[in-house]
């Protein structure tokens, strides 16, 4: 591995100038694609193998309506000492319906005076608005025209508010991005001292998320992706994409500072830091694509395009990197690293050890106390994921304020908690002898089901086929006695079936949360198993080590269990929520955990990786198990550092995101990148290392003679190059690669 991947390095530095242009037309042919293939993303998912999912493709088919269109519910409340039956007020409800009417791309208004939706105090009225076109296909210009259709209204003195998809925010661009990069920059200037190799990174990265999104763009012509595709493979792209790049450019400027010629210092750096990077990014892929075990499709979509935007992320740091290299020689030193010399090389003695080797000589001889510590002050911080609720995201996640939030809260005062989430119960009559009578003794026991306010008169399929109601729970949406509810109907279901041959389903917004929420709960357990244990296997192939492996997996649960307690306590009990600009809290976004595990395993894998090869490659070399240790963070530490910080800025920079989802994962993946780089993988892993000694090298002879050597730490690679004359010591010595012109 490290022998091919020095060869690609030199070739790609010699061959400079190709590689650019190859990489350029690729993102211009990207480019292309985008603009003449891209299609319209979507907000709606589908959950097979549930039965919300099931009732709803049961409507499809009866019925052929297209539950993907765009709808708004418009809210009237009257002002206080008033009713909307005056005749003011009524007048005024009347002329937004008709102004809502005549919106474009709008094809039925209801009225709420004929339709039955104003409240009994008659305080409260709602309109529903449906479209001719997903919520996708509105521009903010239909959304502006929207809203001014209830100027009438307002100047009669009631208050308007507007809810449904209708009226979500447009996906747009916030200062995330902006943020995330600027902090990148600012500690890669520090991190090497000059701006040519801080540069690197950041053009790297932005090329490679650049390449990730465009080809995100060409899916969506031919494939249904989520939204918040695009930004998962942002937020990814940009933080592994600088912190590859990254270990490469540092180990080429170690290199050089030993004295080798820029040519040689980039095929060792992509032969011994690149090797890293293939198997970092190699656990970083595995765990996105294992999304898929999971069955929810816009998830598995998620994953793999997330997936594809890291490996080009790898493929960019081990062919491009080293070719802009060619083109900044020793420049990335910076003026005072020109002229200095690695202390390795023994020319130069330091005044004081590294950052790296203190702390890690101060971790070794408090190993114990240091261990105990750190795993209790995490456990303290995971606390709160004890009482983690889930749930899909709905008005009432809206900020406090926005028009969303208004009409949740209006159509609750005057309905009741439960009207935000209706049940949609559907049965379905063909077995059934007498459909007419199935559906009305149907209609009966589902008024008689306790926690149950009131039952829609009997919606019939004009062939007669299917019966649909809508029923009001009396809690809330994400209540737990709403979840009972619809086990209990469904429950129920079955007995009614045996008295009526016909079969009930229960559907709707909240069913579909709450199925949605148990198909990801017995999926997690599987997910894990195939994650940690395919990356479990990576791991050992290069450590040769089964004990590390283990103490890996071991502190990625810790981390990730840190992340949960953080976004539960900010983002579902209001802890410090003002201070992040959360201005609204509740259950968890139902799919959080999953993607969470999924990302930030990868993500962790990639400190271990990076910092415990290093440790491997001194060992290899010669160091014992304690020193080994401290080698490895004298070199490793302050890149890892840098890296560390880089992805919590990028991460912690979609915080200033508009969308609470995508607010929650940057929030919950810098906590849980912060907690396992400084804490887990720089505190954690060296005293866990030094307590095991020699034995954290262990591999039984048997499974040592199976497995295949990679050569990750790059051993075979300095046995060839030191039997071969260096070619900053003999210029004429003959290349291992082609020269290029």
């Amino acid at each position: 591995m490290a022998t091919f991947l020095y060869r690609l390095g030199q070739l790609a530095f010699r061959r400079r100038r190709m590689v650019l242009i190859l990489w350029i037309l690729v993102l211009a042919g990207a480019g292309v694609g985008a603009a003449t293939l891209a299609g319209p993303t979507s907000n709606s998912f589908s959950i097979p193998g549930t039965e919300s999912q099931r009732a709803l493709d049961l409507l499809s088919q009866r019925t052929g309506s297209n539950a993907d269109v765009a709808s708004a519910r418009v809210v009237f409340v009257a002002k206080a000492g008033t009713t909307l039956s005056a005749t003011r007020e009524k007048a005024a409800v009347a002329a937004s319906v008709a102004d809502l009417s005549r919106l474009p791309k709008v094809v039925a208004v209801s009225d709420p005076y004929t339709t039955g939706a104003v409240s009994a105090d008659e305080h409260t009225a709602y309109a529903t608005v449906t479209y001719q076109v997903p919520a996708t296909d509105l521009t903010t210009t239909d959304q502006d025209r929207l809203l001014a259709a209830g100027h009438d209204a307002r100047s009669a003195g009631l208050s308007v508010a507007f809810g449904g998809d209708a009226v979500q925010p447009q996906a747009g661009q916030s200062a995330s991005e902006g943020i995330g990069l600027l902090v990148a920059a600012l500690v890669l200037v520090i991190t090497f001292g000059s701006f040519v190799a801080a540069g690197l990174p950041l053009l790297t990265a932005v090329i490679g998320v650049g390449l990730g999104v465009l080809g995100i763009q060409i899916a969506t012509g031919f494939l249904a992706l989520s939204s918040t595709t695009s930004a998962l493979a942002l937020m990814l792209g940009l933080a592994v994409g600088i912190d590859y790049a990254l270990f490469i450019v540092s180990r080429y400027r170690h290199e050089l500072l030993r004295g080798r010629t820029p040519e040689e210092a980039a095929g060792r750096a992509v032969g011994t830091a690149g090797s890293a990077v293939v198997f970092a990014g190699a656990t970083v892929v595995i765990a996105l694509a294992a999304l898929s075990v999971v069955g929810i499709p816009f998830l598995t979509q998620m994953g793999l395009a997330a997936a594809g935007t890291v490996l080009l992320a790898v493929l960019i740091a081990l062919t491009l990197l080293p070719a802009l290299l060619g083109f900044a020689g020793r420049r990335v030193l910076g003026r005072r690293g020109r002229t200095a010399r690695d202390t390795e090389a023994g020319q130069v003695t330091p005044s004081r050890a590294p950052f790296g080797e203190r702390w890690a000589r101060g971790v070794l001889r408090h190993r114990a106390v240091a261990l105990v510590v750190t795993v209790v002050a995490l456990g303290m911080v995971a606390l709160p994921a004890l009482d983690l609720r889930l749930a899909l995201p709905s008005d009432a996640s809206a900020a406090r304020g926005t028009t969303q939030r208004q009409a949740y809260d209006a159509l609750a005062t005057g309905f009741g908690p439960g009207f935000n989430g209706p049940l949609v119960v559907v049965a379905d009559l063909v077995g059934a002898d007498q459909p007419k009578q199935a559906a009305a003794t149907i209609g009966s026991n589902l008024a008689k089901v306790a926690d149950v306010v009131a039952v829609s008169a009997v919606t019939l399929t004009p062939d007669g086929t299917t019966a649909i109601w809508s029923v009001m729970p009396k809690s809330s949406p994400t209540s737990p006695a709403t979840e009972s509810l619809v086990h209990g109907i469904r429950s129920d279901a079955a007995g009614w079936r045996t008295d009526t041959g016909a079969s009930t389903y229960v559907t709707g917004t909240t069913a579909v949360g709450i199925d949605v929420s148990q198909k990801l709960s017995s999926a997690l357990l599987p997910y894990l198993a195939v994650v940690v244990g395919l990356a479990f296997v990576l791991l050992m192939l290069v450590f040769r080590s089964i004990l590390v492996p283990l103490k890996a997996a071991a502190g990625f649960l810790l981390s990730v269990a840190v992340a949960f307690g953080a976004v539960v306590a900010v983002f579902q009990k209001g802890w410090g929520a003002d201070l992040l600009g959360v201005s609204s809290t509740g259950p968890i976004i139902s799919f959080l955990p999953i993607l969470l595990v999924g990302i930030l395993f990868g993500l962790a894998m990639d400190y271990e990786v990076f910092l415990v090869t290093r440790m491997r490659e001194e060992h290899v070399h010669g160091a014992s198990a304690q020193e080994s240790v401290v080698l490895g963070f004298r070199h490793g530490a302050r890149v890892v550092t840098a890296a560390a910080i880089i992805m919590v800025g990028v991460f912690g920079g979609f915080v200033t995101a508009n969308e609470a989802v995508i607010k929650s994962i940057g929030f919950a993946l810098a906590v849980g990148i912060f907690a396992d780089a400084f804490l887990v993988r720089m505190t954690i892993v060296p005293a866990v290392m030094s307590l095991l000694g020699e034995h954290a090298w262990w591999l039984p002879r048997w499974l040592d003679r199976l497995l295949p050597d990679l050569d990750v730490e790059g051993e075979k690679l300095t046995a060839m190059l030191d039997g071969v004359p260096d070619s900053s010591e003999q210029q004429a010595a003959e290349p291992l690669v082609p020269a290029g012109r």
